[in-house]
This record gives C-alpha cells, sequence and structure tokens, in this order.
C-alpha cells in the first residue's frame, strides 16, 4: 500500500498531469501495488477544509489494510 501526499507525488508515480483532486479518494495501480493519492499537509494548513477529504482517504486505506478505525476516535477534531 502507498499513500502519496500532494500532487507531484501522486502525478510522478502515476504518470500523468491529472489533477490530484480528481486522483485522490480512489486506488490506483502502481507496479501491482495499491495507490491512494490524497492531498499533502502543506496544501491542508492553507485549506483545512480538505482535513475531511484526507480522513475518508485515510479511512479507506485502514480499512483496506484491515485496521479498525474507532467510530468516535476523531470526533470533533477533523
Amino acid at each position: 500500500m502507498i499513500c502519496a501526499l500532494g500532487k507531484f507525488a501522486a502525478q510522478t508515480l502515476l504518470d500523468t498531469d491529472t489533477p490530484i483532486s480528481r486522483l485522490r479518494g480512489e486506488f490506483h495501480d502502481f507496479h501491482g501495488i495499491k495507490l491512494m493519492p490524497t492531498y499533502h499537509p502543506a496544501f491542508l494548513l492553507r485549506n483545512p477544509s480538505g482535513k475531511k477529504e484526507v480522513w475518508e482517504d485515510m479511512q479507506k486505506i485502514a480499512k483496506e489494510l484491515g485496521i479498525k478505525i474507532p467510530k468516535n476516535s476523531l470526533k470533533g477534531r477533523v
């Protein structure tokens, strides 16, 4: 499992110029390895509203890896 943080990481690994906003949220194939693109932490500092989408991406990764996240583990923090 790879989590590509940000536009440059995602576009470079996937060899595409598709915007990160369209790449994120779905798994992509990277030489047989599942790759989840999501926003870079620096982007989230400038755009805190993106935290919800990143959290959704992280939940998908956790589910794929069989990791359970308590329902209220980040209640009020995202």
